[in-house]
């Protein structure tokens, strides 16, 4: 499953590289606020900075040569690996992710195109290849998944209270119940609506839109999701109300009154987002609403990166990549009749959601294993969920919900 991850890279070559990646980390290191720790004894980092938090290097050799070979994916690699840890992963992160423009000097990065690589074919979002990038995600286990998500079975951001600032896992369902809702509600879902649901997820949202009286249409290509859904949708009573169809977002026919779309448009691709967003306005009924919840990035740092193969795509979501405000407002203006109206930003309800799943990933460690998951593979997920909440709390990354209707509305 792991190729060569357990194969140290080795040889000249791979010696040239790992001797670069350590001048390269050395240099960026020396002006951050972090404390990287060597087994010898060798401190690195901002001595101004002395409660940073701190990355332990295992195997110093080891560690270069993944990143001299494969750059940050190497990095990431190395982690899974047990060649560094830290006590605190997501501060260590954090520290990298706010930096991330600037970690490599600006006369190197000229020098992007010639070695990073880039995502290879097989992960383009085609309708032939979508399907199995999905499945390589959403189908690892629902079992897994329980473990870790709390009992609406909702793997996107909550939205918490004002109160809940350092949120408990008791707060999170209440948190997921209450995103949806806000979603619904810009999607104006009522008695009577007809909703179009773009990536079923495991079912709760159609659930809390069948409630509200409207028939809903949900299509997903995890054929793990769409049979929990379609179990927890009968045993919460809308079997009549809701309909779970494997397929692809592209071929969804008809016309709705409400369409939503949580945080999908991240595995599409960016090469199709034209043709997602050309879709909601094919099947949007008139005087209908779309309300999408989306990850972003910053725009300057989504173009220089969009044709970068990174350790997410390797290891977590294939054939993903996430669309700036800017590119989503471009497209929409510029392909479609439709226009955003509305805008929430909630990044930082996303980094409390992400602490919450992490610790409760690492509570459930021993019932991961014995689903079949070893060492390597928990600690790639840790990787991804602590990477993922560094990207939130530093800004790097956020998440939207945001309402469209069409332009003459």
């Amino acid at each position: 499953m792991w190729g060569d991850l357990h194969r140290v890279p080795s040889g000249p070559r791979a010696q040239a590289a790992g001797r670069i990646a350590d001048g390269l980390f050395r240099h960026a290191v020396s002006r951050l606020p972090v404390r990287v720790e060597f087994p010898d004894g060798r401190v690195l980092g901002d001595p101004a900075a002395p409660d940073a938090p701190v990355m332990l290097v295992h195997r110093p050799r080891d560690f270069t040569a993944r990143v001299g070979r494969s750059g940050l994916i190497g990095f990431g690699e190395a982690y899974m690996a047990g060649d560094w840890s830290a006590p605190d992963l997501t501060a260590v992160l954090e520290v990298f992710a706010a930096r991330a423009a600037t970690l490599i000097p600006g006369p190197l990065q000229r020098l992007r195109g010639m070695v990073i690589p880039k995502p290879p074919g097989s992960e383009k979002n085609t309708t032939r290849n979508t399907r199995s990038n999905i499945s390589r995600h959403y189908d690892l286990s629902n079992e897994l998944f329980g473990l870790f998500l709390d009992d609406t079975l909702t793997y996107s951001s909550a939205l918490f209270g004002r109160d809940e600032t350092v949120p408990s896992w008791d707060d999170l369902v209440s948190a997921q119940h209450r995103k949806i809702d806000h979603l619904l509600d810009g999607a104006g879902v009522r008695e009577g609506s007809r909703v179009l649901e773009i990536g079923t997820g495991w079912g709760e949202l159609a659930i809390r839109a069948a409630a509200r009286g409207a028939t809903v249409r949900s299509v997903t290509l995890s054929t793990e999701q769409q049979d929990l859904a379609c179990k927890r949708i009968a045993e919460a009573g809308y079997a009549d109300r809701v309909q779970v169809d494997l397929l692809d977002y592209r071929r969804v026919d008809g016309r709705y009154d409400a369409v939503v779309s949580v945080e999908m448009i991240e595995a599409v691709g960016h090469q199709f987002w034209g043709t997602y967003f050309r879709t909601l306005d094919r099947v949007l009924a008139p005087g209908g609403r779309v309300a999408i919840q989306a990850i972003t990035m910053p725009h300057d740092r989504m173009l220089a990166t969009r044709n970068t193969y990174t350790w997410v795509h390797k290891y977590i979501f294939p054939g993903g990549f996430l669309p700036s405000v800017r590119a989503i407002e471009e497209i929409t203006e510029h392909q479609t009749n439709l226009r955003v109206r509305q805008r929430l930003s909630m990044g930082d309800h996303y980094a409390r959601t992400l602490r919450l799943w992490d610790e409760r990933f690492a509570e459930h460690a021993d019932d991961v294993a014995a689903l079949g998951f070893d060492d390597v593979f928990r600690r790639m997920w840790h990787f991804y969920l602590c990477y993922s909440e560094a990207g939130f709390r530093s800004g790097y990354l956020d998440v939207q919900q945001i309402v469209l209707d069409r332009r003459d509305a």
